[in-house]
């Protein structure tokens, strides 16, 4: 894989009520793609039953538009159910997971696609806090969020034998032929520390390297909760 036009992107945009930042979102990922010369791609855009006018949205902007793919939940059942819509339809050969809102930046995806590129790595994390002291991080609401973050990084580290600084970070990238391998089980935020443990599991090492965060707090649109800590660390003894 030693140039950009011999491969295809497939970016899985799972939504919950990201009414306010999915176009702009999208607008971002594409102007992405094309400064960067990406020419092959699809957005596979997976509404888990929004209430806020998400869905009408989608319907109206991305509904059979070229290079987008869009499927709609009945009930909300979560990211990872999100996600594991999105994967049957999957027919690019480097996938990356995109959340709607804004906290992460699309103009990263050079740096996230390079390692694979280069055939330095088959998987590739964006880590919020690599290089940097985490404490002094611009970008996340909150110490304790920060906290949480590096405690479950840890716990995660030491049971799937890994070195990671932000196990728990979105922006996940996956040559075709690692996400095709890993069975998805969780519906929830889960899919993270369930991901991560069976990349483990299979044998690759996971590549880290440097992207920007903008956090929201809860007043502005942020979903995970304290109960989805609890439900990693089960996740992470569950599938190791």
């Amino acid at each position: 894989m030693n140039n950009k036009k011999s491969f295809k992107l497939s970016i899985i945009i799972p939504c919950f009520n990201e009414k306010k930042t999915l176009v702009h979102l999208v607008d971002k990922v594409i102007s992405s793609l094309k400064n960067y010369g990406y020419d092959f791609f699809e957005l596979i855009i997976v509404d888990d039953c929004s209430t806020d006018g998400t869905k009408e949205l989608i319907k109206e902007n991305f509904v059979s538009k070229k290079n987008f793919q869009t499927f709609f939940h009945d009930k909300n059942m979560g990211k990872g159910a999100a996600i594991k819509t999105a994967k049957n339809f999957l027919s690019g050969d480097i996938i990356i997971i995109q959340d709607a809102d804004l906290e992460y930046d699309p103009y990263d995806y050079n740096k996230l696609l390079e390692p694979i590129f280069s055939n330095k790595a088959k998987v590739v994390y964006g880590s919020r806090v690599l290089n940097q002291n985490r404490y002094e991080t611009s970008g996340f609401t909150s110490k304790i969020r920060i906290l949480g973050n590096h405690s479950l990084t840890i716990i995660s580290n030491f049971l799937n034998n890994q070195n990671l600084t932000d196990a728990h970070t979105c922006y996940k990238v996956f040559h075709k032929e690692v996400f095709d391998l890993i069975d998805l089980e969780e519906n929830d935020f889960a899919f993270c520390p369930e991901v991560t443990s069976k990349i483990s599991n299979l044998g690759y090492e996971i590549f880290e390297v440097p992207i920007s965060y903008n956090g929201r707090n809860y007043d502005e649109g942020k979903k995970i909760k304290l109960i989805d800590a609890f439900r990693a660390l089960k996740t992470l003894i569950k599938f190791r």
